[in-house]
């Protein structure tokens, strides 16, 4: 039984809690560790790692005190390089090298975003779950068999986004590093139809965008794609 927290998305913060019931994790530490813990009711002790997919502080502003609380946390070598992060909790992984955090078997894979060197994860649980996350990317090249659970960025909508420059309330500036470097409901569409679905259980549409989304428009778009459950932390 694979159990899902989001206890920050968004801008201001990303910060995820999971656990197949045997080893829990983090994915990315984004607003701080008191936080993180205030938010889990405290009940940090049963967790094993966490994982931080790129540079930005609104994915690993706690990674210091993630790391003091004795937690190993997996990156990017260009991640870490970028963070000045250092000391035996900082664990490098390289992508398409699979490591091991308990129960979960976890392959790293690199994706396409404005940073040194960010990477989804696919996260494949002892109990035959299989977890795809992947955020602040533009596009994933990749295929996957048998996921059950997907956590995805789907930050804004093309069409919304041109309509907020038509009238002004985005700068056109914008348009450029948005579609180079966040996942946008279009092309989520366009990686769930290449995907096997097959065994999906779950769709968490992760990072909206205050000003570029819609978020019951998108649910029930991916709902009527997919014909799975769609949750909107």
């Amino acid at each position: 039984m694979i159990e899902i927290t989001t206890l920050a998305t968004g801008s201001k913060g990303n910060c995820y809690h999971i656990t197949d019931g045997s080893t829990a994790l983090l994915l990315e530490a984004g607003i701080p560790y008191k936080e993180i813990r205030r938010k889990l009711n405290f009940q940090t002790t049963k967790i094993k790692g966490c994982l931080i997919s790129h540079e930005h502080q609104d994915h690993c502003k706690a990674v210091t005190d993630v790391a003091k609380a004795g937690i190993n946390i997996y990156m990017s070598q260009g991640t870490a390089d970028a963070l000045g992060a250092t000391g035996h909790r900082i664990k490098p992984v390289k992508a398409k090298q699979q490591y091991q955090i308990g129960t979960w078997t976890i392959l790293p894979f690199d994706v396409e975003h404005d940073v040194s060197e960010p990477y989804g994860f696919l996260l494949a649980s002892s109990n035959g779950a299989k977890v795809l996350f992947a955020t602040d990317t533009y596009y994933i090249r990749y295929k996957f068999k048998g996921l059950t659970h997907l956590l995805l960025e789907c930050n804004y909508s093309l069409e919304i986004l041109n309509e907020n420059i038509a009238t002004g309330r985005v700068h056109r500036g914008m348009k450029k590093r948005l579609i180079r470097s966040h996942f946008s409901l279009e092309n989520v569409k366009e990686f769930l139809k290449a995907n096997d679905l097959t065994q999906l259980q779950e769709i968490w549409l992760l990072h909206l965008s205050d000003s570029n989304s819609n978020e019951a428009a998108f649910k029930k778009e991916i709902q009527e794609l997919t014909g799975r459950m769609v949750m909107m932390p």
